[in-house]
């Protein structure tokens, strides 16, 4: 027990140590660049995310009906989606999927979020989707309303997909970091109203 306990610091230290090396060689695809230029692997977040608990905010940005019945990490903080699916139960002829509508409260609940936590708009905020393209989108969100330190995790919870159009390639999930289909009613609906 003690030894796995060390050899999770030294990962904790080790990743933190090289993780900006790491995030700066990633090929980083164009739909999911963001104007501030942070990204994260999934397991470049976890390592910063357990070394650096009180000093970030971790949002889970997918739909709630994507961590519902995909599953989440505990390790967040809250789930705020960026969008959510369309109420009316819309169409997306260009998607091929059912119509997503942008969450007006994104940016205030992060605001809410991160007072609460006693963070700014200068601390360090991570994201995650579901493979790092609407992360990449809502950092962008956030720079334009004044934050300076928002992550986007490329690779995402589930991970990109691989030749056969299965997500297996990469991501929280496929790195084996922690996750649970249990839900946490405080962080899946944290009081931000």
């Amino acid at each position: 027990m003690a030894a796995l306990s060390l050899m999770r610091l030294f990962v904790v230290a080790v990743g933190l140590a090289i993780w900006p090396a790491l995030t700066l060689a990633y090929d980083v695809p164009v739909a999911k660049q963001t104007k501030l230029g942070k990204y994260l692997t999934a397991n470049d977040a976890a390592a910063v995310v357990t070394a650096e608990r009180s000093q970030v905010l971790f949002l889970d940005i997918r739909t709630l009906s994507e961590v519902q019945y995909v599953g989440y990490t505990s390790e967040i903080d809250a789930v705020v989606p960026w969008v959510e699916l369309s109420k009316s139960g819309d169409w997306d002829e260009n998607a091929a999927r059912l119509k997503l509508e942008k969450n007006d409260r994104f940016t205030p609940a992060v605001e809410k979020l991160l007072a609460a936590k006693g963070l700014s708009k200068d601390s360090k905020v991570v994201l995650i989707c579901r493979s790092g393209d609407r992360t990449a989108r809502a950092a962008d969100q956030l720079a334009a309303a004044g934050y300076s330190n928002v992550y986007s995790v490329v690779d995402g919870f589930e991970g990109d997909l691989s030749s056969d159009g299965r997500r297996t390639v990469n991501g929280w999930k496929n790195a084996g970091l922690p996750w649970t289909y249990k839900l946490d009613k405080t962080k899946v609906l944290p009081p931000v109203n």
